[in-house]
């Protein structure tokens, strides 16, 4: 997986790699280098001529483009431009082999009307972003916000015909495109620990980050402005001691194959699980579906739908593979009694996905405390015995009736089982250690008591606290949602489509969260598999429908193609 560091490890980082031999110098070409190679597989896939205008900072992140603009010179026959900030120094090597290369150079300082900025941003196929890095601080300062504004101001954002294009003496004849973004590194004005974003930063298409992602490049509303994300190597070693202890990563497609149980062609049902799911009420059948579905698609042998008798029905025909457990209802929602029946059956199930679409109805509260916590006659049990178990006397005789009973070890609560979670005391000491809990802000909310712009406020350290504090593996959705485990891995999915903005697509994440588990996955690994998949099979959704049109059956559609790229 690809780290994910705060400014002050990033620092770090660099100076353990200058102390162990790498250069400040050569970190500085090796970025470069790769920025140029991203450019390059750009240029490549359009098969044109382009134009590549480079802003150049003051600093560190100026040094990145200025080496990007030499090599394409070098390399290439494009034509490149730097514009820098402000003057360099004659003894600047970097700036000096820039200049010697033939790359055309020009700075604020000698151009107090911005008239050759904008004639060279207006004709730019390629805007490359090397103003600020990451250790910006905002506000920005006036030069720069304005030099920023002038820049955006000049920026081509819709394809246009003007026969008088110049680069900037030569004419061309021709309809230009908009103009492509890059940042390097990050988008200048983007403050890489929290997120904020300066209002004069340019949005990029396409950041080109070095060594490790930014924390920054996933918190909105700075995230909004990144684009598409790169990492390229600079040199540093992944085994170089302050980088190999960052706990914070971001998902890979890699990464994510060697998660996936393994599978055997000589298998049968009963190798690859089954898996439990108590799930729907009159008015939520969709979810139940969607979730059983997710199951099967992410490969679980056998799925039992445990749901009201009353919808049976409605989702027998939508869902043909399943086996049905029909519970007591009242008025189509789960009765608390629903427990006896259900519990007869739980020990056949590897994996159970508790929640979608059950409703918080007083009888399915009471079902779901029974259920978890045990009836108030039953003695509180430890850690990973969850429901009825057997009392004893002094004796040894058991004087509950009621017969041993422990839920699968393996355990999803979604939705309104986390809802129905919140409003019980002390739910968390009752939770098998294999507990994967899925909450989105407002449901985590009501889990720890916060505001939801509290929670939306740091995610990343709030999924990682309750993790440990709850014993049990926290999914907190959204943009880049966040995967937390108990012993603190913290993985983040590298998707951010409002595509999976609609009804639905969370059943779908928590049915293949407890399929991944019932095939032997433990709980980390399967959400943190789970969460990838689905990331991916919403942007093909995306794709192909558009961010409006995607329902949560389409997200399910897509599953297959999402583990057939892995």
């Amino acid at each position: 997986m690809i780290k994910i560091v705060t400014v002050e490890q990033m620092q770090a980082i660099e100076q353990a790699a200058d102390e162990g031999g790498l250069s400040y110098d050569e970190m500085m070409q090796n970025a470069g280098r790769g920025l140029a190679e991203v450019i390059k597989q750009f240029m490549d896939s359009q098969n044109v001529e382009q134009r590549v205008a480079f802003l150049i900072g003051k600093g560190n992140n100026g040094g990145d483009g200025l080496v990007a603009a030499r090599l394409l010179k070098e390399e290439t026959d494009v034509q490149v431009g730097c514009y820098l900030l402000e003057p360099r120094a004659e003894d600047d090597a970097i700036f000096t082999a820039t200049r010697d290369a033939g790359v055309f150079l020009a700075d604020a300082v000698n151009d107090q009307r911005y008239r050759i900025l904008r004639t060279l941003v207006e004709n730019a196929d390629i805007l490359v972003d090397a103003v600020l890095g990451t250790g910006t601080q905002l506000p920005l300062n006036d030069e720069v916000a304005k030099f920023l504004k002038q820049a955006a101001g000049a920026l081509r954002t819709e394809p246009v015909y003007d026969p008088m294009l110049t680069w900037p003496t030569d004419v061309s004849m021709s309809v230009a495109p908009k103009t492509l973004v890059i940042a390097a590194d990050c988008p200048s004005g983007l403050d890489c620990d929290t997120g904020e974003i300066a209002p004069e930063a340019i949005p990029a298409d396409l950041t080109v980050t070095f060594a490790a992602a930014k924390r920054g490049h996933m918190l909105f509303p700075g995230a909004a402005s990144v684009g598409d994300l790169v990492i390229v190597d600079i040199g540093i070693s992944p085994r170089l001691e302050p980088l190999a202890n960052v706990e914070l990563e971001m998902l890979t497609g890699r990464a994510v194959r060697e998660m996936l149980p393994r599978r055997s062609r000589d298998g049968h049902k009963g190798s690859f699980g089954t898996v439990g799911v108590i799930a729907g009420s009159v008015n939520y059948t969709g979810a139940a579906a969607l979730a059983g579905e997710a199951a099967y698609r992410a490969g679980a042998g056998l799925v039992r739908m445990a749901v009201p008798t009353s919808i049976y029905p409605i989702l027998a025909g939508q869902l043909r593979e399943a086996v049905w457990l029909m519970l007591p209802h009242e008025m189509g929602v789960i009765r608390s009694s629903a427990v006896e029946v259900f519990r007869k059956e739980a020990g056949e199930m590897d994996a159970l996905l508790i929640g979608p679409g059950l409703g918080r109805e007083d009888e399915t509260a009471q079902f779901i405390s029974d259920l978890l916590l045990g009836s108030e006659k039953a003695a509180r049990k430890p850690r990973g015995r969850i429901g009825f178990s057997a009392q004893a006397d002094p004796s040894g005789a058991a004087t509950n009736q009621e017969s041993a009973f422990t839920l699968p070890q393996k355990l999803v609560i979604d939705a309104d089982g986390l809802n129905l979670l919140a409003e019980m005391e002390k739910w968390h000491e009752s939770l098998p250690q294999q507990t994967v809990l899925t909450p989105h802000p407002g449901e985590m909310a009501r889990l720890t008591g916060l505001d939801r712009d509290d929670v939306l406020a740091d995610r990343l350290g709030l999924a990682k606290t309750k993790a440990a504090e709850w014993g049990a593996t926290v999914v907190l959705k959204g943009a880049f949602t966040v995967v937390a485990s108990p012993d603190g891995r913290v993985a983040v999915a590298p998707y951010a489509t409002d595509a999976l903005a609609t009804a639905g697509t969370g059943d779908v994440l928590a049915g293949i969260i407890v399929g991944l588990m019932s095939q032997g996955a433990d709980a980390f690994e399967a959400a943190a598999a789970a969460t990838y998949l689905h990331g991916s099979a919403g942007e093909m959704a995306e794709l192909i429908l558009g961010p409006r049109s995607v329902l949560a059956s389409d997200v399910l559609t897509y599953i297959t193609d999402a583990f057939s790229n892995l």
